[in-house]
């Protein structure tokens, strides 16, 4: 079966650090733009991290919001199909599920975060992820 299965969330003083995890099934990450996205309560869906694919020929550029540029890194094991969000000098404001999704029709990762993929994507289930003291 097609999916995408995060993991890694939890509860994290601020300041603290967290890796959030996405393993891929039954196809090849690499080959598919894939992105990190999040949701706060009442909030819309935010792109916060997306790469694109190795064959978008955009050489699997990263692109990040502003709101975690410094702060946060996406990347990608090949051998593990599974991508990684590492998140340091954590905020409350960070406060979010946080979801993973893959979609080879996007060429940019940039393209991907901004627009944010459509239900038709791949979409794992979701991680929470909670910053408080």
């Amino acid at each position: 079966q097609v999916q995408l299965m995060e993991s890694g969330g939890g509860l994290v003083q601020p300041g603290g650090s967290l890796r959030l995890s996405c393993a891929a099934s039954e196809f090849t990450l690499e080959t598919y733009t894939i992105g990190w996205f999040r949701q706060a309560p009442g909030k819309v869906l935010e792109g916060v991290s997306c790469m694109s694919s190795i064959t978008s020929g955009s050489d699997n550029s990263l692109y990040y919001a502003d709101s975690v540029k410094g702060r946060f890194t996406m990347s990608r094991d090949d051998a593990k199909n599974t991508v990684y969000l590492q998140l340091n000098s954590l905020k409350p404001e960070d406060t979010a599920q946080y979801f993973c999704a893959a979609d080879a029709r996007f060429s940019s990762g940039q393209t991907m975060c901004v627009m944010t993929p459509p239900r038709s994507s791949i979409w794992g289930q979701g991680t929470q992820v909670t910053v408080s003291s």
